[in-house]
């Protein structure tokens, strides 16, 4: 259950942890980090590391002492708080009807009902209004990286062509794995001096075979992906930094380089495998043709006034009425309403998270309950699907979004950076450590 839910939202690997069984004392939750105007609580903590536990169950020695394994957590939780707060404060919002939409989607994508889902949430220990707070976090912060994108990325013709060259020239992917020994912007020699020391001597672990390379990135990596053993997942040559780009083309299978100096500091970099990019892509997409009312959320229309317009329009379709008539006369999409609401053949991510799900989670022919989106409340009525071959187009398309991606990362990285440095953050694990272990109260069955 938590794997699947894990690869949907990333975030909520912090969050869905599994409760501690009942025992006969219970810790005081303390604060254990200030971030900004916000806090970070032990019981956060706790849940977030237990489920890190769970996850290497019967791998614990790849895991660092405790007490480095919280503060890797605790960060990653600071910087969690940091985002929700950021995406706050530009005024993103999430709606409670988008947060059931979301809810409603995961559960559909697994083949479950959200009641179903509520229930193994439960029988793995695990608060639906802690799993509801975590969506709501999640796609707060997706929101936030999607405006940082659309306001920073751009990526021309002329790098598409260059990389649909180079990738008919190569034809292959990489799977990489790194680890990081961070420095701070502008480090002193004696800094720099100390990194260095580090990273080789975390080399000479590997190569004298007393720690796989996986299990020292968990143990020693500065990196955010350190818990996943410094996996970098598959990337072509496009989706590689220039830099380290011919380094990799020379790399064998299993192969460790470094130490590098690079602008986060010094880097062990891993070629855990490759693989033919032409095998790894699909020639086939799903695609969706579908139909929608539209009706919008502005200053002059309520979220709770759309929403009961859209609820109201739904009960006119299930009574019999036309549902492209209906868009004609009612949707606010002016690009689709003189076409009965038809917007044509689509990807699942084309028009958003919300709207995807929706429609994967209809059968030919249904209507969806009204779906929130960032444009308003939509009625959809999904009118068939189709596999299609990847044409000309839609390679320009992939190719282009792999190097966004790249783009992305990287400022994605030292935005966070920068977000981090510029926040007030007070840390207050050591000072709570020893307090938790005696500041216990007896619960009620004690």
């Amino acid at each position: 259950m938590k794997t699947f839910l894990a690869s949907l939202l990333a975030t909520l690997l912090l969050f869905a942890a599994a409760a501690p069984a009942q025992q006969q004392t219970q810790p005081i939750d303390r604060i254990v980090a200030v971030v900004n105007e916000d806090v970070v609580l032990r019981s956060e903590l706790d849940r977030a590391v237990a489920n890190i536990l769970q996850q290497y169950a019967g791998r614990e020695t790849q895991l660092p002492p405790r007490e480095v394994l919280e503060r890797q957590v605790l960060e990653r939780l600071v910087l969690i708080k940091l985002q929700v707060g950021r995406a706050q404060e530009s005024g993103i919002r999430v709606t409670d009807p988008e947060i059931d939409q979301a809810i409603a989607g995961i559960a559909a994508q697994n083949r479950i009902t959200v009641e179903q889902l509520r229930e193994q949430l439960a029988r793995d220990g695990t608060s639906f209004n802690e799993f509801r707070a975590s969506v709501r976090d999640e796609m707060l912060i997706q929101r936030l990286r999607q405006r940082f994108a659309q306001s920073r990325i751009a990526v021309s013709d002329a790098e598409v062509d260059a990389a649909l060259q180079q990738q008919q020239a190569t034809g292959s992917q990489y799977r990489l794995a790194h680890i990081l020994v961070a420095l701070p912007e502008n480090p002193t020699p004696e800094q720099v001096a100390t990194g260095q020391k580090k990273i080789e001597g975390i080399r000479n672990l590997i190569e004298r075979g007393e720690m796989d390379f996986a299990a020292a990135a968990v143990r020693y990596s500065d990196s955010p992906n350190a818990l996943e053993g410094g996996d970098l997942g598959w990337r072509s040559l496009d989706e590689i930094p220039p830099a380290f780009a011919n380094l990799v083309r020379g790399m064998t299978v299993g192969q460790v380089v470094g130490p590098i100096r690079g602008p986060s500091g010094f880097q062990l970099l891993r070629l855990v495998e490759t693989r033919d990019a032409s095998q790894a892509q699909p020639r086939l997409v799903t695609q969706y043709q579908a139909r929608h009312i539209l009706i919008r959320v502005d200053e002059d229309t309520s979220d709770t006034e759309a929403r009961a317009r859209a609820e109201t329009l739904r009960a006119r379709i299930a009574g019999g009425a036309d549902f492209e008539q209906l868009a004609r006369e009612n949707s606010e999409d002016l690009g689709s309403k003189s076409r009965g609401g038809d917007i044509g053949w689509f990807t699942r991510d084309e028009y958003g998270l919300e709207f995807g799900n929706a429609v994967a989670g209809l059968q030919d022919g249904e209507v969806s309950a009204p779906v929130r989106t960032q444009a308003g409340w939509h009625l959809i009525q999904r009118v068939g699907t189709r596999e299609t071959d990847v044409g000309e187009q839609n390679r320009r398309e992939q190719v282009r979004e792999m190097i966004g991606r790249r783009k992305l990362e990287d400022e994605w990285n030292r935005f966070l950076g920068e977000l981090r440095g510029d926040a007030f953050v007070e840390m207050r694990l050591d000072a709570t450590a020893d307090a938790n272990a005696e500041a216990t109260a007896p619960t009620s069955g004690g």
